[in-house]
């Protein structure tokens, strides 16, 4: 086979690269190794920044987004005994949409099967070769048949476990990684939210959030340990310890329950030659901001504008710039997501100093109108450079 960019991956970074290449008259090839059941039906995050809203919306992307999401204006911090709203949108003009990854997927994957240009699923084997060149290849398997696709470009938009990282000349490859020492027990029930907005609670058992996925399914989360035993959580125990953490929540039946790991994790340089590194294969940010599709749409924003004057104008300059600008946006996020897993969750347990500068830096926070615009203008989304 023969295209002009070979995607890695058919999540969001893949996806939306393939929808906006389409659009600007750029033809590409897009493998996935898992099923479509699988990708579509995966829970991931559900919080979209203003901008992240604009771009799939511009792209053509956001009609059930703007019928189903919900926006929200604003969120809460809860902490020793009290509750405070953070005025998002009375901060910044901008506000976020709750709109799970999962429905934003599903989008993305009809807008692509409705182009008719190719989207592979359950690929085995996927290899990248000759990615220094001018000419590079992937190779993969599909019903135990060899493949090929020659390409002019490849986006590695294949996750941190794929293999578009891994073609990186480990030499030229700096890594950068800090594995937090909790982890996040999450439920999603078929109970109606507590609240409209998100509330975040610092509570001395731990960090506890409850955010929805919809007016009738409620996501909830419980700081643990990383090697957690399910086993040890009936329903009951998971209930009880969110009505102590948060001060009340609905219950209802549960109908998911997994165990997140914390990790921070930037791979540098995004770009070799003619592979592109994009999302969850270049960078990973604890889930405490809300920021993992958010900048994965960031970087195929760039990425696409590159890839477009490169094929239109035979202009490189965007792309060579193309790690350096993400990067910079990825640091500030990588900052932002560590202050708020910093500030929110207990560390040590048993440690009086580090419980009383964790209050008092919330209460700085709440009391002063300058903390909270600092807060806010990040959690909504830093203007794109691109």
């Amino acid at each position: 086979m023969r295209t002009q960019v070979g995607i890695v991956g058919a999540g969001p970074a893949g996806l939306l690269l393939a929808h906006l290449l389409h659009r600007a008259g750029i033809d590409s090839v897009v493998l996935e190794a898992r099923s479509r059941p699988h990708i579509e039906g995966r829970i991931r995050a559900g919080l979209l920044e203003q901008g992240s809203v604009d771009t799939l919306v511009e792209a053509g992307l956001g009609d059930r987004l703007l019928r189903e999401g919900l926006a929200h204006d604003g969120l809460e911090l809860r902490f020793d005994g009290g509750s405070y709203r953070i005025d998002l949108h009375g901060l910044t003009g901008r506000r976020v949409t709750i709109y799970g990854q999962q429905e934003a997927v599903k989008d993305m994957v009809a807008a692509r099967l409705e182009t008719g240009r190719p989207l592979h699923f359950e690929v085995g084997d996927v290899t990248l070769h000759d990615i220094a060149t001018g000419h590079p290849r992937i190779t993969w398997t599909a019903d135990g048949v060899a493949q090929e696709l020659r390409c002019d470009i490849i986006a590695g938009c294949d996750g941190f476990h794929g293999p578009s990282r891994e073609a990186m000349p480990p030499e030229l490859l700096r890594v950068y990684e800090r594995v937090y020492p909790f982890a996040w027990l999450g439920i999603l029930a078929e109970a109606p939210p507590i609240s409209h907005e998100l509330i975040y609670a610092r509570h001395a058992e731990g960090f506890a959030l409850a955010t929805m996925r919809s007016a009738s399914l409620s996501r909830l989360y419980l700081q643990c340990a990383p090697d957690e035993d399910l086993s040890l959580w009936p329903d009951g125990r998971i209930w009880e310890s969110l009505v102590t953490r948060l001060g009340a929540v609905n219950e209802g039946r549960v109908i998911q329950k997994g165990v997140t790991g914390m990790r921070s994790f930037v791979a540098e340089p995004m770009r070799h030659g003619r592979l592109f590194l994009a999302g969850d294969a270049a960078h990973i940010v604890p889930p405490t901001g809300a920021k993992g599709m958010n900048l994965a749409v960031a970087d195929v924003r760039v990425l696409a504008a590159a890839l477009t004057s490169f094929f239109r104008d035979g202009d490189t300059a965007l792309m060579d710039r193309y790690s350096d600008i993400c990067l910079k946006r990825v640091w500030k996020v990588q900052r932002f997501s560590w202050w708020m897993t910093s500030m929110l969750h207990r560390y040590r347990g048993d440690d009086p100093f580090e419980h009383r500068v964790q209050v008092a830096e919330l209460d700085y926070l709440v009391h002063s109108k300058a903390a909270q615009m600092a807060l806010a203008e990040q959690y909504v989304g830093l203007p794109y450079d691109i």
